[in-house]
């Protein structure tokens, strides 16, 4: 079946309709772009079709490029590289990934006008689509967005997106939006003059036709702005005193929020330098030789794998049991109306669901029900919600003391204090009002799900439901597996996580489980590094130049210092006093025992946190370090291998001991979980990446270094010795999952 439909009318405006066949949204593939390609030269040839408009037969107009289409380009590349050379595999690289952006230029330098009729969101290649007509009308509606988000995933508008947006407004603005990758509100869209017109869903076609009529009517060759004669660039020529003033500020921007690890970024900024400077058909094959250059770097790979491929396979529900029947959720339960219980209990309501909120008394219960007021009155005076949103939300979420109003929840979430004797006593006033075949699931972050489900009348139904916070914000939920952990309980825990819109991995149990766990080894190598005498600044500040997006110490203030000593005293209980470095404990027990240092809570963790103004490095931190390091003489690299490097080996760890099951999950969890560097792909993908054998290298150097915490486990050691990937080798086991 095709994915266009071409009409045309009495006045001789074809209607091209895009619905792509057996898809819920429009995407772009090979295909699209050999129909869209025969359509655009019809109208092209045809002198009684005097203009076009593009539109989508679905909610959306398009969500960008099928990036699998990449991994064609890979395999064609590495056939004509093995029996030509590397040189042939790049030029074949940069004609295949050229056609979209000369189908697109097609359609500018036509001589007829092509109108834009966006229903629905258009992003990526979608939108470029959009920049590439010579009017763009979209249908009224609050949830459409325009943008071009591909830096997300390491890539850069390669469809002429970079040079279209470059001569629609000022360098320094078009550098910020390609920078960003934000989806943009019609409003901002409009206040940007990317979209030019917004009208009623019905008037949408009426009005693009009307628009095509007017500038037949007024006579002349359409052309864009930048292809008629005298066209100046909104921010003047970049060698003029504007120019010069704006890009060396974008570097200097660039390097202090990236610390330039991501290509696609840096190459976005020499695109539109050099583009600027040459006429369009010249800048657009800049581009091209930009985005083929991009598109072979480790990183873009990485990310394309991680963050677009692998998460719609989870989000789709890769790992959800295929012998249970999807359920109907309309009713949660939540227990616990704290920070956690009330986020859960909102983002459950965003996504239209009924919310029974229980806490210790009813002035508790309705304390939580105001965070999601809250929450809301501030999208309301934003713009991104209405006061009736607003009242819909608040009127799905039922606050009570009482544990009998469970009754009749298809599943209840339990997120109270990490405490055993509290969640038990919770498991049990739950169970006593829910139904048998109710499924229960436990929001904790480091209790192994096996021993809380002991308090269970129903294991088979006991299942981790772990939320990150604030979550609201926070994209994964991690679905933990008890050992009697029945196959309904997973199914339901995955179709709740996708009704609410999140990102879900499944993990077996452990103590700490997956995220937790690496997590631990984060904080603790920032506090052992404070332990060695190393400036605290130093530590924040390698922490993001290796890709973090925050330190270990800011981290630790946000989860709780004083969570991390408890977790710390439990496993020195529960373990062995080995089981803990003694510097760390020293630490831990100091700023917690002696200074009451809890963290972000109280005001007063590794940071200060005053009332007015921004937070500050406590500096009594100097005089917790038995002794300081000249920071002039501290490997700085060598800091960064350590923060990244242990990560990553706990998470090899966790595979080899089957806490995790899926190389897909240990590397989108580890990017949305704790915000591993990004442009690695994740925590596995990072040491692909880097080889095995490297990386095993590395860790023998850090292990004599620093100690035993580096040392490789036994699946690295046998992976390296025969060159294995965790891609390569881990493939049937994911394809199976």
């Amino acid at each position: 079946m095709a994915n266009f439909k071409l009409d045309t009318d009495a006045d001789g405006i074809a209607l091209v309709s895009w619905d792509a066949p057996g898809r819920a949204m429009n995407v772009i593939d090979l295909k699209v772009i050999e129909e869209l390609s025969a359509i655009v030269e019809t109208i092209a040839n045809d002198a009684a079709i005097k203009g076009a408009v593009i539109t989508s037969d679905k909610e959306t107009f398009c969500v960008g490029a099928d990036l699998t289409m990449l991994e064609l380009y890979s395999r064609k590349i590495a056939e004509l590289g093995k029996a030509r050379g590397d040189d042939a595999g790049v030029a074949l690289l940069f004609e295949e990934s050229r056609k979209l952006s000369l189908l697109y230029r097609r359609i500018e330098t036509c001589g007829k006008p092509w109108v834009a009729a966006i229903s629905g969101t258009a992003l990526g290649g979608g939108f470029e689509l959009c920049l590439a007509c010579h009017h763009r009308v979209a249908a009224e509606s609050a949830k459409t967005r325009v943008g071009l988000p591909e830096v997300k995933v390491g890539l850069f508008p390669g469809a002429g997106g970079t040079q279209r947006i470059a001569r629609m407004m000022p360098p320094g603005d078009a550098l910020q939006f390609l920078l960003k990758g934000d989806q943009l509100r019609l409003p901002q869209a409009m206040a940007m003059k990317l979209i030019d017109a917004v009208v009623p869903a019905a008037d949408l076609v009426p009005h693009a036709k009307t628009w095509i009529k007017t500038r037949i009517k007024a006579g002349g060759e359409t052309k864009a702005p930048w292809d008629a004669e005298g066209f100046r660039l909104p921010g003047g020529p970049v060698y003029s005193k504007a120019g010069m003033m704006t890009f060396p500020a974008a570097n200097a921007i660039y390097r202090r929020e990236t610390y330039d690890n991501y290509p696609a970024a840096r190459a976005i900024m020499q695109v539109v330098y050099e583009g600027l400077q040459l006429p369009m058909d010249a800048a657009l094959r800049v581009e091209s030789r930009w985005f083929a250059k991009i598109l072979r770097s480790p990183e873009a790979a990485a990310m394309i794998r991680t963050l677009f491929v692998s998460m719609q396979e989870l989000n789709k529900g890769a790992r959800r049991p295929k012998d249970v029947p999807a359920s109907k959720l309309t009713t949660i339960g939540i227990i616990g109306a704290g920070f956690m219980g009330a986020g859960i209990a909102y983002v459950t309501a965003l996504a239209g669901l009924n919310v029974v909120l229980i806490d210790r008394d009813q002035e508790a219960a309705e304390k939580g029900k105001a965070h999601s007021a809250k929450l809301m009155t501030d999208q309301v005076s934003k713009g991104r919600a209405t006061a009736a949103d607003r009242d819909a939300l608040l009127a799905r979420i039922t606050p009570a003391c009482d544990f009998g109003a469970l009754k009749g929840c298809d599943l209840v979430v339990e997120a109270v204090f990490e405490d055993r004797k509290v969640k038990a006593d919770a498991i049990a006033r739950a169970e006593a009002a829910i139904g048998d075949g109710t499924i229960f699931g436990s929001n904790t972050s480091t209790l192994p799900i096996t021993s809380l489900a002991e308090a269970s009348k129903r294991p088979t139904n006991f299942v981790g439901i772990h939320f990150f916070s604030p979550v609201e914000r926070m994209m994964l939920v991690e679905i933990i597996l008890g050992k009697a952990t029945g196959a309904a309980a997973l199914a339901i825990a995955l179709d709740y996580v996708r009704a609410i819109k999140k990102t879900p991995i499944v993990v077996n149990d452990s103590r700490g489980f997956y995220t937790s766990r690496v997590v631990g080894t984060y904080l603790r190598e920032g506090h052992l590094m404070l332990a060695e005498g190393v400036p605290a600044a130093m530590i924040e500040n390698v922490a993001r130049m290796a890709g973090m997006p925050v330190g270990p110490l800011s981290l630790n203030d946000e989860v709780a210092v004083d969570l991390a000593w408890k977790i710390l005293k439990a496993t020195e209980a529960d373990l062995g006093a080995g089981a803990v470095d003694p510097r760390q404990r020293t630490l831990l027990e100091a700023m917690v025992e002696k200074h009451r240092r809890l963290g972000r809570k109280n005001g007063k963790g590794f940071y200060d946190y005053p009332q007015n103004g921004r937070k500050r490095l406590w500096p009594g931190l100097a005089d917790l370090q038995p002794h300081k390091l000249d920071p002039a003489r501290i490997d700085v690299g060598a800091l960064k291998q350590r923060l990244l490097a242990i990560q990553a080996l706990e998470t090899a760890r966790c595979l080899e001991e089957g806490v995790l099951t899926d190389v897909r999950e240990a590397d989108v969890g580890s990017i949305l979980g704790f915000g591993f560097a990004p442009f690695t792909g994740g925590t596995l993908s990072y040491i692909d990446m880097m080889g095995t054998q490297a990386f095993v290298g590395l860790c023998r150097q850090l292990e004599t270094s620093c100690g035993s915490r580096f040392a490789p486990s036994q699946l690295l050691i046998d992976m390296a010795s025969r060159g294995d990937t965790f891609y390569g080798r881990f493939a049937g086991q994911r394809a199976a999952a």
